[in-house]
């Protein structure tokens, strides 16, 4: 059987892109042809990704297009004569670019109305994430089902050495990260504000590390920076990294005290995934699929009560005994991320739709 995947780009380091490759290769493994099609591919990519006006692109019995921002590949997708299987990795509500970047507002906008149009034009539509699931089932798609991103745990616990990163790390200073785009979703303005009650409260010995791009919406980073000034943070305890490769990612988790996560809109959230690989203890605010990612592991909480968020963040830092619950309870949770139950469901899903 041939079963393909499109995605809008290939990029390396993108979660849907490494998700795409995970399971392209479980499904050869199971004796399936199947290759990725994207509109624009990198040229690291070359071998990884063919060009979408392929005409094979069009030729599986099975197509899994992973919908995340609107493109031409829509109308082609929903023209399948069969075997069409929608992924959604969800688009972030327009409201939060609004008061920054109106033309992310607007892809945002258009990306939802063009997600809204294939329902009842597909054969399956999958969310990476409960959560994902029942925006498509409120959408009117129908069947729905979940498929978690298969996530490369790999490029995180493999070990590598930076000696340069480690040296800057490996002080008297605890370190906190976050990894993701600089964005508005991701509430960076709130990690800012616990930071101050940290610091106040807590411990004064502190580092705050963002990895990721910082140029997504340029006029929020800004607004984090005056914030940053109005509290008079130390801008040596602020780190931003900017994007980084797999290794030096690998050495920030390795460092990392607590991984943080209060967003508010995430459609899946593969840092969490990550950092429980890593071993870091998560602290996240409990919203939208954060819960569905995490299925109880890390520590969870809600309303977003800064004072209680930096206590919490304290006990985690400095109580062994709590971190190492903690980190066992992220382990179990770990398992529903394996090849294993990826390559089962993958293998129900192919059965469903042959």
């Amino acid at each position: 059987m041939i079963v393909n995947q499109w995605v809008p780009a290939a990029h390396r380091g993108d979660a849907i892109g490494d998700s795409a490759r995970r399971v392209r290769d479980l499904l050869r493994a199971m004796g399936h042809e199947s290759e990725i099609y994207a509109l624009t591919i990198d040229d690291d990519m070359r071998e990884e990704a063919r060009p979408f006006a392929a005409a094979a692109a069009r030729g599986g019995d099975i197509t899994i297009f992973h919908y995340a921002l609107p493109s031409p590949m829509t109308e082609a997708f929903a023209a399948l004569p069969s075997g069409r299987v929608l992924q959604y990795h969800n688009i972030t509500p327009a409201s939060y670019f609004a008061p920054y970047d109106p033309a992310l507002f607007r892809l945002a906008t258009l990306g939802r109305a063009e997600l809204a149009s294939l329902a009842g034009r597909v054969d399956l539509a999958l969310g990476d994430s409960d959560y994902n699931r029942r925006e498509l089932e409120s959408l009117g798609f129908a069947p729905t089902g979940v498929f978690p991103i298969a996530v490369d745990t790999g490029r995180i616990t493999r070990p590598v050495e930076r000696p340069a990163i480690d040296r800057m790390l490996d002080d008297e200073l605890v370190n906190f990260l976050f990894v993701g785009r600089i964005a508005p979703n991701k509430k960076i303005e709130d990690v800012i504000r616990l930071a101050e009650v940290y610091k106040r409260y807590v411990d004064a010995y502190y580092r705050f590390i963002f990895v990721g791009r910082v140029d997504v919406v340029p006029r929020y980073y800004s607004m984090i920076r005056a914030l940053m000034a109005e509290y008079r943070l130390l801008d040596d305890r602020f780190v931003f990294t900017g994007p980084v490769s797999d290794e030096e990612l690998a050495v920030y988790y390795r460092h990392a005290a607590v991984y943080i996560s209060m967003s508010e809109h995430e459609g899946f959230c593969v840092p969490l995934v990550e950092a429980m690989a890593a071993d870091v203890p998560v602290l996240a605010y409990a919203a939208a699929a954060v819960p569905d990612t995490l299925g109880g592991a890390g520590v969870q909480f809600a309303p977003k009560d800064l004072e209680l968020a930096a206590e919490l963040l304290g006990q985690l830092a400095f109580d062994d005994r709590l971190r190492a619950g903690v980190i066992a309870g992220q382990r179990r949770r770990l398992a529903a991320f394996g090849d294993e139950r990826i390559g089962r469901e993958l293998s129900a899903l192919v059965r469903t739709l042959s």
